[in-house]
């Protein structure tokens, strides 16, 4: 397993009470799936979110998009209780989607990822698990961190630790493109996958300050291979040094990325467009484009010699 989920339910917990003063990350990603919500001309009465975190997703969709029931599921029991507040008509469960979660099969129009995806053991069992419990044409929209998020502190400790202890140890956990976070989708069975990602940079007084804060939203390293002892002070000393050399700006602000992915796939339906066979147009690409048909090879004549 490369994730401790034990370990980051315990720091969920630990963020709970003071998580709505640094979630302006949850925040970004809730207002990317809405935008996405509000270009779709359909209705969804019956919606999950899985990782509700204090339901700052429930607060973004209640009321909206023809949502008659909500329900919010969420690993940490103190964000659990947290949440119910935000849609306290809705229905609130304790529930970690890395291990599996009750949901009946075919039962929900929309399902919504919260921020916790790219923490996942297994992130195409539980998109699976999602279009299972999808009605056909239901629709999953996650959110998740991508390859370019905080590529600033891995470079830093990680050229510190080399240059310090002569090793590296995983202080940031992989994160991947968002190429490869759109193959989940297809592994997963969706119809008409999507992956694209908006990136926002934040700026900070100090790299300790960006530490202090992702310990605060519960996104410290709870990779299970992490290193159990904490960092050299020599090692942190110059992981700073390099931060603020490389990534500062004149005001002496440090810069972090974060790159928040978002995943849209349908359930398949029969309704849906569905790709033509090879060799089944029935109409010339030629045509469409109203160019004249050359053999492969021939080289189309410059303007002036055309007829």
């Amino acid at each position: 397993m490369l994730f401790d989920r034990t370990l980051r339910v315990r720091r969920r917990d630990r963020a709970a009470a003071g998580l709505h003063k640094v979630d302006y990350l949850h925040r970004a990603a809730a207002d990317s799936l809405v935008y996405r919500l509000e270009a779709v001309t359909r209705k969804f009465p019956h919606v999950a979110i899985l990782a509700a975190a204090d339901g700052i997703y429930a607060r973004a969709l209640s009321g909206r998009f023809g949502i008659e029931r909500l329900r919010q599921i969420e690993a940490s029991p103190i964000l659990t209780a947290r949440a119910q507040a935000a849609a306290p008509d809705g229905d609130v469960t304790v529930g970690d989607i890395d291990s599996g979660v009750a949901l009946t099969p075919q039962s929900y129009d929309l399902i919504v990822f919260g921020l916790d995806l790219h923490a996942v053991n297994d992130p195409v069992g539980a998109l699976i698990q999602a279009r299972h419990a999808l009605r056909p044409d239901g629709l999953c929209l996650a959110a998740l961190f991508g390859g370019d998020s905080l590529h600033e502190l891995r470079t830093a400790l990680s050229e510190a630790e080399i240059e310090i202890e002569g090793g590296l140890s995983p202080r940031v956990a992989p994160m991947a493109d968002v190429r490869a976070l759109g193959g989940l989708l297809q592994r997963a069975g969706y119809a008409m996958p999507v992956a694209d990602a908006d990136r926002l940079e934040v700026w900070h007084p100090t790299p300790l300050h960006l530490m202090r804060e992702l310990r605060a939203m519960g996104e410290s390293n709870c990779l299970t291979d992490r290193r159990k002892t904490p960092l050299r002070r020599a090692t942190l000393a110059r992981a700073l040094e390099i931060y603020r050399q490389r990534f500062s700006r004149p005001d002496s602000k440090t810069r972090a990325t974060f790159e928040i992915v978002t995943l849209t796939g349908w359930a398949p339906a029969p309704s849906q467009p569905q790709p033509l066979r090879p060799g089944a147009a029935s109409t010339r690409l030629a045509t469409a484009l109203g160019v004249e048909e050359r053999p492969a090879g021939e080289t189309a004549p410059p303007p002036h010699e055309k007829s």
